[in-house]
Order: structure tokens, then C-alpha cells, then sequence
């Protein structure tokens, strides 16, 4: 499966000096937005901690497509964030996104017995939530094992490797934009320089 965690930049620390309607009308105005877009791209949305949103691709039926599913997601998800800044709605507290992603298996079920809630573990959750603190404001950080799935589709930079907690150094890449599908035009030019 394809994770990915979004996080706040600086929420802590700012929503100190927010009223409590003000902070819970911001988080929902926010993760409504997300929602509609897990829903267009048939991600699960697994839980929200804090102003922290947790999502995966990929279950709780398998899918082939899930990681490039998932960076489309992130696009939109930093988007909605640039756009409220340049226009903010009333009421709503601009803030800057983190975004991390990573794909690799998991463990998922519902424990305990009271107020069930579907959710997933192990290291490929870890790494997940790694990418996003690691990662910087707007920006698209994916691991090795994302970046390998989806370099023929998307843009990336590679950023070297970075040390992360508990894992060491590892690479990472930030994924800038969708690579353009060749035109019909250049097919053709390329068939007849064959």
C-alpha cells in the first residue's frame, strides 16, 4: 500500500492564540477538503491526530495504482492549502502543509472494544510519517520505495540521504510535477528518426 501523513507547519505553537471555534473550524474547513479529494481518488482515509491526516492507497482492496493515486492526492492537497493562503475564507487560518509519502506493506484491523476504528501498522507507516516531518512546506517528499513506482510518471528530485530516526539515511526525492504524456505529434517524429 501507498501511506501518506500531512501536518500542519507551526500549528502547535499557533493555534495557542486561537479560540477553540476558530481552531476546530479551521482543522474541519481544512480536512473536509481532504476527504472530497480521498474520495475522488478512492483513498482510505484512516485518521486524523491533532491537525496530523493519515491516508493509504492501496486497501482495504488491493489496487495496482495506488502510488501514483496518492501523489495526485498530495498535488491537490498542497493546492487547496496554497490557494487558501492567497484567498483566504473567513474564519480560516492559512497554514503551511508538509507532505510525506512511502509505499511498502502493512498491517491493518480493527483492535480493542470499544469505538472501533479501522487502522494500520508497522514500518512502512513509520518511514510514512518520517517522510512528512522531514519534509518542507508545499512540498511532495516520497521514499525510495514510492519514487522507484512512480519516476516514469512524475518529475522528481532527488535530495540525497537524509537521517532518519530509528531508520539511519536514507533517500529521499521530492516529487515536482506530472511528466507530460508525449504528444502524437512527437510519437510520430520519433517512429520515423527510428
Amino acid at each position: 500500500v501507498t501511506v501518506m501523513f500531512t501536518d500542519f507547519k507551526g500549528f502547535t505553537s499557533f493555534s495557542q492564540n486561537l479560540s477553540p471555534e476558530l481552531l476546530v473550524k479551521t482543522v474541519d474547513y481544512y480536512f473536509s477538503k481532504f476527504d472530497a479529494i480521498m474520495e475522488k481518488y478512492e483513498l482510505e482515509k484512516i485518521k486524523t491526530i491533532g491537525d496530523a491526516y493519515m491516508c493509504a492507497g492501496g486497501l482495504p482492496f488491493p489496487t495496482e495504482d495506488h502510488p501514483y493515486k496518492m501523489v495526485q492526492a498530495a498535488f491537490e492537497i498542497a493546492q487547496v492549502m496554497e490557494e487558501t493562503k492567497l484567498n483566504p475564507p473567513k474564519d480560516i487560518v492559512p497554514f503551511d502543509v508538509r507532505i510525506g509519502i512511502n509505499t511498502g506493506t502493512i498491517i491493518a484491523g480493527v483492535v480493542g472494544t470499544r469505538k472501533f476504528a479501522y487502522d494500520i501498522w508497522g514500518d512502512t507507516v513509520n518511514v510514512a510519517a518520517r517522510m512528512e516531518s522531514l519534509s518542507e512546506p508545499g512540498r511532495v517528499n516520497v521514499s525510495q520505495s514510492t519514487y522507484l513506482l512512480i519516476r516514469d510518471s512524475y518529475a522528481c528530485e532527488h535530495r540525497g540521504q537524509i537521517h532518519v530516526k530509528n531508520k539511519g539515511m536514507m533517500d529521499m526525492y521530492f516529487v515536482n510535477e506530472k511528466k507530460d504524456e508525449p504528444t502524437i505529434k512527437a510519437k510520430k517524429e520519433n517512429i520515423i528518426n527510428i
